[in-house]
């Protein structure tokens, strides 16, 4: 994964410029440009600019309220930008609904699991699979897509800490599993872009690890977007981190620049930045 590129466009309200870099860098697969959210009075997202890159894991933090979880509802497209586009693989994506985003492969996880517990990890996943192909539930031929999608979840859950387990009920799993389930549902969308709403909060060390050796098994096609409060993952886990502020993006950078940038130490970092040096 690439470890030494970065790029950003500086906003005029920064507190420092955001750092950018004439090398040549991997094609983006997503761009987002001047996008900005108000509700009513109130600016969410101030001309937030920035890419994601074929290959690598970009970080989004911020302290509470900066604007990280709206500006994933607008890259997903549950939220529409006042102002801005977004790109997917060169295509504007305007108005586009979500499910027709996710068919592209821009595929995102919530804070909180969407699963259905009252049906097995299998049968979980195998639903996901059907969603993303084409005429995955139409009646000719259904059987034989049906087989298909159960044999493509079965091989993603045998390849996880779940394996073996997938008759099991997710009812019935601990809620760090039902995490794990989570994270196979988005996989199972064949993701070339996805994005990750705290997806270790709330898990114990060991659960953590678990989900994150999932992402990593699947990274070298799927370029990820990490919004995390746990910093240690953050710092560990990511190529570039992108940093919110007050709605504007103060930073974009490897983590070794950002943890020294005085704008993000001033507004989120503090005294983290020094335990991470």
């Amino acid at each position: 994964m690439p470890a030494d590129a970065s790029s950003g466009a500086a906003s005029p309200n920064a507190a420092c410029p955001i750092p950018t870099s004439a090398d040549a860098q991997p094609h983006a697969l997503l761009r987002i440009t001047d996008i900005a959210k108000s509700f009513g009075a109130s600016r969410v997202l101030e001309s937030v600019s920035l890419d994601v890159r074929a290959g690598e894991t970009l970080g989004l933090i911020g302290p509470n309220g900066a604007g990280k979880t709206t500006l994933f509802n607008i890259i997903t497209g549950f939220l529409h930008a006042d102002t801005g586009t977004v790109l997917f693989e060169g295509r504007d994506l305007g108005t586009m609904p979500s499910p027709a985003r996710a068919r592209l492969g821009l595929v995102r996880t919530f804070q909180k699991s969407l699963v259905f517990p009252t049906q097995s990890i299998r049968r979980n996943v195998a639903m996901a699979v059907r969603a993303q192909g084409s005429g995955a539930y139409r009646w000719w031929g259904g059987r034989a897509a049906h087989a298909q999608a159960d044999a493509t979840a079965q091989a993603l859950i045998d390849g996880c800490a779940l394996a073996g387990r997938g008759d099991e009920l997710v009812a019935d799993l601990s809620y760090g599993e039902q995490r794990i389930v989570d994270m196979l549902i988005a996989l199972a969308q064949s993701p070339r872009v996805l994005l990750l709403d705290e997806p270790t909060a709330g898990l114990s060390t060991e659960e953590a690890a678990q989900l994150l050796a999932l992402v990593r098994q699947h990274h070298a096609q799927t370029a990820v977007v990490l919004i995390a409060h746990d910093i240690d993952v953050v710092f560990r886990e990511c190529d570039r981190i992108a940093v919110l502020d007050l709605g504007r993006l103060i930073a974009i950078d490897t983590p070794e620049v950002v943890r020294q940038h005085p704008g993000v130490r001033a507004a989120y970092l503090g005294a983290l930045a020094e335990v991470q040096a």
